[in-house]
């Protein structure tokens, strides 16, 4: 068994979360026991220790420099693929995206590349942010959000700044990196309201985005494609045009979100019917909102009538 030395220092490295030393002292540990002949419980203590270095090596999200603080959320997603409710078309796209990282060493020997920047276009709501959560689940990596209203400054010279440092975390730390509202800092050069700043900064991304050779996933989502610069279009491995959700989606998302709380009774026309209009996050809202009242009401049914005012409330709402 371990000495009593070994247990101190594994309770002291815990305790000051050093991992590095809980690791080494532990498979100093599995190194006695084999010589002691403990052959089996040697095996597990070194078992042990590589799944927890890979569970929580993957669980540590990036830290970022001091100058790009603020302007990137990092987080951990567990959103899979089958959480999207989209055509079947466009989730086997997404599919697409997935089984070609997986399999990108076997395209690199045949002189190929996979998909790594991927534009989403289209309405608020429909699904492009989840689409880069469920692809940085689906990749076991980490998804880092950059918020380029914050990139973009009014101080020549610095938003390119800011932009390389960008660029240099996507090669040196692999991840899923999402520019949201991209169109902010990808907007048309011919554009009359534009000035001579803003197209050196579209100028010094249409090159950071050639140039990137790195392991990670680059994703662009806007909602006004007509405002983004022909020449970014050429740059992405693969444009997805994302819509309103058809009625086959809408009933199946209702479905999914109401679950145990939906009703024998359910009216469907009239839901479908309101829904009409509506983005997969406003509908989302909409359920939620009939769960929450059906609880407060002590119901443990969703009223069809309810349901029915809140996708009305929603939809009036959005045609404001």
């Amino acid at each position: 068994m371990a000495t009593a030395e070994q247990i101190k220092s594994l309770v002291r490295s815990y305790l000051s979360d050093d991992d590095e030393r809980f690791y080494t002292i532990a498979l100093q540990v599995a190194a006695h026991e084999a010589q002691q002949g403990h052959g089996a419980l040697a095996h597990d203590i070194r078992d042990i220790v590589d799944k927890a270095k890979h569970t929580r090596g993957s669980n540590v999200l990036l830290k970022f420099p001091q100058e790009l603080q603020g302007m990137v959320f990092s987080e951990k997603t567990d959103t899979p693929l089958s959480a999207l409710v989209l055509p079947e078309r466009f989730k086997e796209r997404i599919g697409r995206i997935v089984h070609e990282h997986r399999q990108q060493e076997k395209l690199k020997s045949h002189g190929l590349s996979n998909r790594r920047k991927i534009l989403l276009v289209g309405p608020p709501g429909t699904g492009k942010t989840m689409t880069a959560r469920v692809l940085a689940c689906e990749l076991r990596l980490s998804l880092h959000t950059i918020q380029v209203d914050k990139l973009v400054t009014k101080f020549m010279g610095e938003t390119s700044a800011k932009l390389r440092k960008i660029f240099d975390l996507i090669r040196d730390e692999p991840g899923v990196y999402l520019f949201d509202e991209f169109d902010a800092i990808g907007g048309e050069r011919s554009l009359d309201t534009d000035v001579g700043e803003m197209r050196r900064v579209l100028n010094a991304l249409l090159q950071f985005i050639e140039q990137d050779a790195s392991d990670s996933l680059i994703i662009g989502a806007t909602n006004n494609p007509r405002l983004l610069d022909r020449a970014l279009f050429r740059r992405f491995d693969d444009v997805l045009y994302y819509h309103l959700p058809p009625e086959a989606d809408r009933q199946r998302l209702i479905t999914n979100m109401l679950a145990n709380f939906m009703g024998e009774q359910f009216p469907w026309r009239a839901v479908l019917r309101e829904s009409k209009t509506l983005s997969h996050a406003e509908i989302d809202h909409a359920c939620r909102d009939s769960i929450k009242d059906a609880i407060l009401h002590d119901e443990s049914k969703v009223n069809g009538a309810d349901i029915v005012k809140t996708l009305k409330e929603r939809r009036q709402t959005h045609e404001r």
